[in-house]
């Protein structure tokens, strides 16, 4: 079988493709005499994950794909596995160059600290400083050992601006704010379609209006077992269902948003008409644009690349702050993770607006960063 897998992965390969991004790959070594999983209190079904979750053979079934796959490619292949469960230690082992595994992990412990104790869909809200002790863990636990994959949305989590920011009166600014957090940390930073427009989640008014099984089904369990009322339920899907970020990519207000002149698997988004690739590359304000000068900052400092990372002032509930230090430079980050302005008083060598890389206001007071803002600035 697998003998199989590597034909067919180098088959890939030699179409062209330029890396994998397996899914759940640190599944694939299990307990085979198959047990059942203990089901947790006020839950339906058992937790299986002890038994097929980072299996006693999993380093060796990596490394025999390194060597049976990738041997002889072109060095600047990437492999990327998602590996739900996976800590910080098994990351230095999976990530270490020297062992020939994989490049990097995807890896949930950030995309889950908004989640109360019924897990998912106990929506509680993010508290920022659970994020930066969480990032700031994996930027120092991967310093020297093995990389980290940077990422807030994909296939898998709702839109990263209704989730973590504000979708509505400041949607261009704590969308960029975010994504500026995100790509100037150290790692690689992947982005998800639609999140470069600032795309948001989805109005749904019925359970009727859902493709992903995980949200159907949850539904229907938690109305009909675990006594939640339809409307809470809803309310859980249009946060947390999936179903946020698989609608078409909205690229026009033309009919189903330019996506398709058929019928799409989802509906678009009903704000197509105003969020839309056509209309945010015309906008004063463009997210899209941000990205772009995000990406060219990071092809050109080679700081933002390489550069060590250090987070400031990890207390503070609102500010995000953090340096990454190559050398002689520094490039300092702030960002106000809040809709109210914020004051720079008394937090030392922390304002000014001297040597600024990039923001996502116009010129503004050294002391004050106004709601949802993010400076970057760059010292020697």
């Amino acid at each position: 079988m697998r003998g199989a897998v590597y034909t067919m992965m180098n088959w890939w390969f030699d179409r062209g493709v330029d890396g994998f991004r397996m899914d759940v790959i640190n599944f694939i070594s299990k307990d085979t005499t198959l047990p059942d999983g203990s089901v947790p209190a006020g839950q339906l079904w058992g937790d299986g994950s002890p038994h097929f979750m980072s299996g006693p053979r999993i380093h060796e079934f990596l490394h025999e794909m390194t060597l049976a796959v990738f041997d002889g490619r072109k060095a600047d292949l990437i492999t990327v596995g998602e590996m739900p469960g996976v800590t910080i230690d098994d990351a230095k082992l999976f990530t270490d160059p020297a062992r020939r595994e994989v490049d990097m992990v995807f890896q949930f412990e950030h995309v889950s600290l908004d989640q109360g104790p019924g897990g998912k869909w106990d929506y509680r809200g993010l508290d920022l400083l659970d994020l930066k002790t969480s990032w700031n863990r994996w930027q120092k636990g991967l310093a020297e050992t093995g990389w980290n994959s940077l990422y807030l949305n994909n296939h898998d989590q709702p839109r990263l601006v209704s989730r973590f920011g504000d979708d509505a009166a400041f949607r261009y600014e704590s969308a960029t704010l975010w994504a500026a957090l995100l790509h100037l940390h150290r790692g690689t930073p992947y982005i998800y379609q639609g999140e470069e427009l600032g795309m948001t989640n989805v109005p749904f008014t019925s359970v009727d209006d859902f493709q992903d099984l995980e949200s159907v089904n949850w539904f229907r369990e938690a109305t009909t077992e675990l006594g939640v009322t339809e409307a809470d339920a809803l309310a859980a899907l249009r946060i947390m269902s999936r179903d946020n970020a698989r609608t078409p990519v909205q690229w026009s207000d033309a009919q189903h948003a330019g996506f398709t002149s058929g019928t799409p698997w989802l509906a678009v988004n009903p704000n197509y008409t105003v969020i839309n690739a056509d209309a945010d590359r015309a906008a004063e304000k463009s997210v899209y644009r941000f990205y772009q000068q995000l990406i060219a900052l990071r092809h050109d400092n080679d700081v933002v690349r390489l550069g060590r990372f250090d987070l400031q002032h990890e207390d503070h509930p609102a500010l995000y702050a953090f340096t990454r230090t190559l050398g002689s430079r520094t490039i300092r980050v702030l960002g106000n993770v809040s809709g109210d302005g914020l004051s720079l008083a008394g937090l030392e060598d922390i304002g000014g607006t001297s040597g600024l890389l990039l923001g996502n206001y116009d010129a503004g007071s050294p002391g004050q960063l106004r709601p949802w803002e993010v400076r970057v600035f760059e010292r020697n």
